[in-house]
């Protein structure tokens, strides 16, 4: 039986729209108060939009910000604030006045590939800071040892859900908080509660919210997805069993009436019923090294998924979404980077913004049918020439063609990208690739975008910018 939305469900997921400034009729008689109450809502706007989770607030990489600058002044933008930190890949989550980062502080020199897992002692942190200022509001901190490859920090960005904020280690260690004095609500060691060990990369797939429950990779046999209760954190189903646990966010998609929680496994992609866990359909899937990385795509009655190496794959609904059949896999040329990044994908275009593996950003379209065809490839956003497994951050700015990148290099990149091709509009050196990897020096992590600002770390401090028009 395939689950139905309620239509308070199709509207929170299907539906992201921007609140309108004021929806009332004045005279001019009134035109000097309604201008002074205007200036005060358009002030106190700028403190209301949020970063709270991977890929912002609705989970599709797009700021929805007005009055943002359309190029850097001089100098760069205006740093507001800065905080030393550890290092890590996790990037920040920004609501309700705060920002939630993660770390890793250790003695030993962890700028290593680790692909033999030696071990290395530290210290996670999980620290909250005040969102104006940078100052420290409360900090949790707890010994780890890591035996994972890349092995410089956290790699999920926290949750941030009204009253609670919930982070996962690079080692399993999942957390909720209380957002207002950093106790702990309650916690779970996912590796010793489900009997077995971290992936390669560690623990990487960002958990999600759906409804009641909190959804997270843990790994094990019949426990590959787990659902807990996002309040006390008690087990409420758990399903499937795969060779490692990947890194690639279990993805809600509504598809018509229906809702199904997808999930790229290194050896299947699967659908699950989200309240029961019950597998609903499953088709064989191989990566290489068990990376997969980024989430499934949902786009009409289609879904694209892929890892490394060129390991892609596009599957077609049944007309009552019962199951899936494949439409084609393994074109090499539309395959996302390794690293953790997600593409972008304009649902009214049918185009995709993503990084393939060989450091291009591209953009493909998918056709009626299903046929994808490259429009573009560039290097400039990362290099002038192009390097293996180079990394950008994508974010959209609503309802415009500009986007925001991040690239490795830590440079912020502002561009206009259509189907017609790649347009680079400014960009400004913000901070210092501190880590290491294939060969380069790099910054792995996404920024933040809230409150007409950025938020952005690499291993020795996080900063805040001023992006305000």
């Amino acid at each position: 039986m395939v689950p139905r939305l309620t239509q308070m469900e199709k509207t929170n997921i299907t539906h992201s729209p921007n609140p309108p400034f004021y929806d009332q009729a004045y005279n001019m008689n009134s035109a000097i108060p309604f201008l002074i109450a205007l200036s005060l809502l358009i002030t106190n706007s700028a403190h209301g939009q949020s970063w709270s989770k991977w890929l912002g607030p609705n989970g599709d990489n797009t700021w929805n910000d007005t009055e943002i600058i359309e190029s850097f002044p001089d100098g760069g933008p205006r740093v507001i604030w800065k905080q030393k930190i550890g290092s890590g890949y996790s990037g920040p989550a920004v609501a309700n006045g705060m920002v939630v980062i993660t770390d890793f502080k250790t003695e030993a020199d962890i700028k290593t590939a680790n692909f033999e897992r030696r071990e290395f002692d530290g210290e996670e942190s999980i620290t909250c800071l005040d969102e104006a200022t940078g100052e420290v509001r409360w900090q949790h901190k707890h010994p780890v040892r890591y035996t994972i490859s890349y092995p410089s920090g956290p790699r999920c960005t926290p949750i941030i859900e009204e009253d609670r904020v919930y982070t996962l280690g690079a080692e399993g260690h999942l957390f909720c908080f209380n957002a207002d004095d950093g106790k702990i609500v309650w916690s779970k060691e996912l590796k010793k509660e489900y009997q077995t060990q971290s992936a390669l990369w560690g623990y990487a797939a960002h958990p999600v919210i759906v409804g009641d429950m909190l959804i997270t990779l843990a790994g094990g046999q019949g426990s590959h997805m787990v659902a807990l209760n996002k309040m006390n954190g008690k087990e409420i189903w758990k399903t499937l069993t795969a060779p490692e646990q990947g890194y690639a966010q279990p993805t809600l998609i509504a598809t018509g009436d229906t809702k199904q929680l997808v999930t790229l496994r290194p050896d299947a992609v699967s659908a699950v019923d989200p309240e029961s866990g019950d597998v609903l359909w499953s088709v064989p899937y191989e990566a290489t090294s068990n990376s997969i990385i980024m989430s499934p795509i949902a786009f009409g009655k289609y879904l694209y998924a892929a890892g490394y190496s060129n390991k892609s794959m596009l599957l077609k609904y049944k007309d009552d979404f019962s199951g899936v059949d494949l439409v084609w896999q393994n074109q090499a040329r539309i395959a996302p980077s390794p690293v953790n990044v997600q593409p972008y994908f304009n649902q009214e275009q049918r185009v995709m913004y993503g990084v393939h593996q060989n450091g291009d950003m591209r953009a493909t379209r998918f056709d009626d049918d299903g046929k994808a065809e490259l429009l573009w490839a560039t290097s400039e956003p990362i290099s002038e020439r192009r390097v293996g497994n180079g990394t950008a951050f994508i974010v959209r700015q609503a309802n415009t063609d500009r986007f925001w990148l991040f690239n490795e290099g830590g440079e912020l990149i502002i561009c206009e990208m259509t189907p017609d091709g790649y347009k680079e509009i400014d960009r400004a050196k913000i901070l210092e690739a501190t880590n290491y990897a294939s060969g380069r020096p790099v910054v792995w992590s996404m920024p933040a975008f809230a409150n007409r600002r950025a938020y952005v770390r690499n291993d020795d401090e996080i900063v805040c910018l001023d992006l305000a028009k």
